[in-house]
């Protein structure tokens, strides 16, 4: 399979305190921000904070893929156990869910054409 970007999400009990943790006590410039999080560069990856869903202290693995249903078929023929099937969000990314042996959650991602995170923002 082809990995075509990938990220560290965290889930932070408090997403104000986090948020001053990574901006402004690290010092990380930030990628974009949207409604719903913080996305900092960290070298050759990203650090995403999102201010929704569950709390969860050991991170989550975001791995964008060309084709998710293809990636689904793929992993669910080599036997491994997905944790929640391929479906688009609200948000418009089609996501997919395993949990690797230690409880890490890995999210497959596939960004649609349209998506926001497909276009030039320099406008």
């Amino acid at each position: 399979m082809e990995i075509l970007a990938s990220r560290m999400l965290l889930r932070p009990a408090d997403y104000q305190r986090s948020l001053r943790f990574y901006r402004d006590e690290l010092g990380l410039a930030i990628a974009r921000e949207y409604s719903g999080g913080t996305v900092f560069y960290a070298g050759q990856s990203l650090i995403e904070l999102a201010d929704h869903g569950e709390p969860n202290a050991g991170g989550t693995l975001w791995l964008q893929v060309r084709d998710l249903y293809a990636v689904q078929r793929e992993l669910a023929d080599r036997g491994v156990p997905i944790t929640r099937e391929a479906r688009q969000e609200p948000w418009g990314l089609h996501e997919m869910h395993l949990t690797d042996p230690d409880g890490v959650t890995l999210i497959f991602v596939q960004v649609p054409d349209t998506h926001p995170l497909r276009r030039d923002s320099r406008g």
